[in-house]
């Protein structure tokens, strides 16, 4: 479904470690400089009761077949968009930048052996991004910068996993292409590097 609200939906997708906090907050600072509405929202997210049960089982602290976990990342998406997207999309001048979005669920869905085309039609009508940012890090690099945060890794922070993921990244990305703006962002240079690449291609 494409927006057709007054505001602007921008996406950071990516592997854990890819460094997209950062970049999130850069951009958000950012935009808000030069005067739009910005509201700065994550899935899982920490309100709706699916996304508490998402975080418990990312943590390790609940268990679940990975079908049943890409079913309540759907029903969080839907209560995320509903109560907070959605809304805000409404406003004058105002931009949604969301950390994770249902390309997770078809990358990280993937690399748990789920079918492509189950996972699609779970998600295929949610609302389009305007923008799907994607930081380009190599698994590896993004496994040492979780390590090196020493927080401990959850569910799908394994090397084996992320390496999955990636791929399946690049591939529906190619996919994504037609049908929305997707800026795919080297992401291993500096912090201020990174962003003076986001900022250049997303020309807002």
């Amino acid at each position: 479904m494409a927006n057709q609200s007054k505001g602007k939906f921008i996406v950071f997708d990516a592997l854990d470690g890819s460094g997209q906090s950062t970049q999130i907050e850069f951009l958000g600072n950012f935009l808000q400089e030069k005067g739009y509405d910005v509201l700065i929202t994550k899935e899982p997210t920490k309100e709706s009761e699916f996304g508490q049960k998402i975080r418990r089982i990312l943590q390790k602290k609940e268990k679940v077949s990975p079908a049943d976990l890409q079913k309540l990342f759907v029903e969080d998406r839907k209560w995320h968009l509903e109560q907070i997207i959605l809304p805000h999309l409404e406003k004058d001048n105002s931009v949604v930048i969301s950390d994770r979005y249902f390309l997770s669920t078809l990358c990280f869905g993937r690399a748990d052996g789920l079918d492509e085309n189950w996972l699609w039609e779970m998600n295929k009508d949610f609302l389009m991004p305007d923008f799907i940012i994607f930081l380009d890090v190599k698994p590896e690099v993004c496994v040492s910068r979780i390590e090196k945060r020493g927080e401990g890794q959850d569910l799908f922070e394994v090397k084996e996993k992320l390496e999955k993921a990636y791929n399946h990244y690049i591939y529906i990305l190619e996919k994504f292409k037609k049908m929305t703006n997707v800026l795919i962002i080297d992401g291993v240079g500096s912090a201020q590097e990174v962003f003076q690449e986001i900022k250049n291609k997303l020309n807002l």
